[in-house]
């Protein structure tokens, strides 16, 4: 079953292709709106996963900052999250 992602009445992602890792839905960036996405400066680490980039996403003029992460280079235990992109802040993750 596919899921989405979807923040501010808009659907910003949509997978049949989603990892799972600590509850949170990595969606492959491909499978990702790009044009919601805004680049962050803002990086967090996380022990076993890595060092975490963000991204904003903005939607019909309104911005969730900082409610969209990734792992650029992940540690050899979290591979399988390369290239995938997870939500926070408000933004709905469930199956379409």
């Amino acid at each position: 079953m596919p899921i989405e992602a979807r923040w501010n009445g808009h659907r910003i992602a949509r997978s049949e292709d989603t990892v799972v890792v600590e509850g949170n839905h990595y969606f492959p960036r491909a499978d990702v709106d790009p044009a919601v996405l805004v680049d962050s400066p803002t990086t967090t680490r996380c022990p076993w996963k890595g060092e975490a980039h963000y991204h904003s996403i903005s939607v019909a003029g309104e911005t969730n900052r900082d409610a969209a992460w990734y792992y650029p280079e992940p540690s050899p235990a979290a591979e399988d999250i390369r290239g995938r992109i997870a939500f926070w802040k408000g933004v709905e993750v469930s199956e379409a």
